[in-house]
């Protein structure tokens, strides 16, 4: 994870040996760095050769670029170009494959689109509308971010089609049109996940799923992360259902800085009802909250998720179907009122469906898609007589006989 468009507010010395920064723009996080303006090309070259570093002598395979929407940079050849270019170039000369991956939030496909085409070039990006929609359907939190996120299957859908739900649409969170549908129909060019450093990090107390959710949405978020066609990101400890939280937490010196960061939190919250009080970031308690208790995986409820994540990777890894990551191959049925989603994926003559219940209550339907279908993985759901009954928050993977 390489954090190229700010640094730590304590211990920051860079400005007194160059250019680094400059006042013609402002993050978050204070100062930006100088990736466009008057002696900006050794600033760039700076932070390429760190990447490059990175590469070099600790043979990383790939970079994950921290809030690529955080660098202002109007340069006709852009610094994030320039960046994926020489790790490509890096990839090419070592023999190997790299990849640059870009956390952007703003939903422009120009991140993951060619250097030739005038994109970025990243060859993936995080996706956080697929968090977002089904984090809704599981907790129905319609608050903060997840305002434009109703608790709709057919979001879910839309985002297993293009890879982003906003395409352009108005956004009421953003109070603008937001986003534009990606060209390619490559999943491999989006990282999903259900649980990040941000996504729980960032709420109030810093629950993970395993303690916000029952175990049946516990296991449905899984099933809805690794067989969707992206590239599945878990988050420490969510394979075995980990129920620590993981709270911000710092180790500043400066009593006025410790003070900013503590009145920083408590305003981030303020667009959502949580209730509580934060933590406090610089108190070590909050640290030592925070850390993983592997040992959980002796116990039974927690080794049998475990097992249950084994078994959704192996379905990815031996399915034909679920293993091809093109958009283009995916069907999908949904019933908004029910909340109930179909997904049929096919590669060649392989065949799988998928069906969802993000509901309260048990659902009997027909089958969408005609096929003679067997089950392969039910977490309540049967099928009998082309019809398909659906219990409560579960979900069945079924595979077409030839």
């Amino acid at each position: 994870d390489v954090v190229y468009n700010h640094l730590g507010p304590e211990g920051n010395y860079l400005a007194q040996y160059g250019p680094y920064f400059t006042d013609r723009y402002k993050t978050p996080w204070g100062l930006a760095l100088n990736f466009d303006g008057p002696r900006s090309d050794d600033v760039r070259w700076y932070f390429i050769h760190n990447a490059l570093q990175w590469i070099d002598e600790f043979h990383f395979d790939g970079l994950r670029v921290d809030a690529v929407h955080a660098i202002v940079d109007h340069s006709a050849e852009p610094f994030l170009q320039d960046l994926c270019e020489a790790i490509h170039q890096r990839a090419a000369e070592l023999g190997r494959k790299i990849y640059a991956i870009a956390e952007s939030d703003l939903n422009d496909p120009r991140v993951i689109t060619p250097k030739s085409e005038f994109g970025l070039g990243f060859d993936a990006q995080w996706a956080d509308d697929f968090h977002h929609s089904v984090h809704t359907l599981l907790t129905g939190e319609q608050d903060g971010y997840y305002e434009g996120f109703p608790p709709k299957a057919g979001n879910l859908a839309r985002v297993l089609a293009t890879g982003y739900l906003y395409t352009g649409q108005h956004s009421a969170y953003r109070g603008r049109k937001y986003g534009r549908e990606p060209k390619t129909k490559d999943g491999a060019k989006f990282v999903i996940s259900m649980q990040n450093h941000d996504q729980v990090g960032n709420r109030l107390l810093g629950e993970r799923l395993a303690a916000l959710l029952p175990p049946d949405k516990v296991r449905i978020a899984a099933a809805a992360t690794i067989l969707a066609p992206f590239v599945p990101m878990l988050f420490m400890g969510e394979e075995y259902g980990e129920k620590a939280p993981f709270q911000y937490f710092t180790s500043h010196s400066d009593p006025d800085l410790i003070e900013a960061v503590r009145k920083g939190r408590r305003e981030e919250f303020d667009d959502f009802i949580w209730a509580g009080e934060a933590p406090d970031p610089h108190d070590e308690e909050t640290f030592r909250r925070s850390k993983l208790n592997a040992s959980l995986r002796q116990r039974d409820e927690h080794n049998d998720l475990w097992e249950f994540y084994r078994t959704l990777l192996a379905l990815r890894r031996e399915h034909p179907a679920l293993r091809n990551l093109d958009l283009g191959s995916i069907e999908t049925d949904v019933d908004d009122e029910r909340n109930v989603l179909f997904v049929r994926r096919r590669k060649d003559a392989d065949q799988v469906l998928l069906a969802f219940n993000f509901a309260e209550e048990a659902h009997t339907m027909p089958l969408p898609f005609p096929a003679a279908w067997q089950p392969i993985l039910d977490h309540g759901a049967t099928i009998a007589a082309g019809e398909i009954t659906l219990g409560p928050w579960s979900f069945a993977v079924f595979g077409a006989t030839t």
